[in-house]
């Protein structure tokens, strides 16, 4: 009985680390936390345009491209040089008219690396599964 109490109240007391679907106004949205990391993925669906934001514990060095590499069952490596640091360059983003391979890599995987230069930023997948699916639901048009 101890080790239940025990149990029940670190896992009250550990942050969650949950992926997050949801909308902001139009935007379709897909977040996450854990430390040393904050991901953010909107989709317009007016438009249409997917973007992905990540931070981590310090500033994106300027580099010519940025990679996402996902490890798992389904691994794969996107990459692109056109990302956009924010001003302070705690934040870089990626905005894309298609994200499929994106979108897969994360509800497929165990995990991601976010790289650029000679920074990586690593976030688990491990709860990103559901939330990716109901993010790729998100603004769609039911058919007649």
């Amino acid at each position: 009985m101890k080790i239940a109490l025990a149990a029940a109240l670190v896992a009250i007391a550990s942050p969650v680390l949950a992926w997050e679907a949801g909308t902001d106004g139009t935007l379709c949205t897909l977040t996450h936390a854990e430390p040393g990391v904050d991901v953010r993925l909107t989709f317009d669906p007016t438009i249409p345009l997917y973007t992905i934001s990540v931070a981590g514990d310090g500033p994106w060095p300027v580099a010519p491209a940025f990679a996402m590499q996902f490890v798992g069952p389904r691994p794969n490596t996107i990459t692109t040089d056109r990302h956009v640091l924010g001003p302070d360059r705690a934040r870089l983003t990626v905005a894309d008219r298609g994200f499929g391979n994106v979108l897969d890599g994360l509800a497929f995987n165990r995990s991601a690396l976010a790289r650029s230069g000679d920074r990586i930023v690593e976030m688990s997948l491990d709860t990103a599964a559901e939330a990716v699916e109901a993010f790729r639901n998100c603004g769609a048009t039911p058919s007649v």
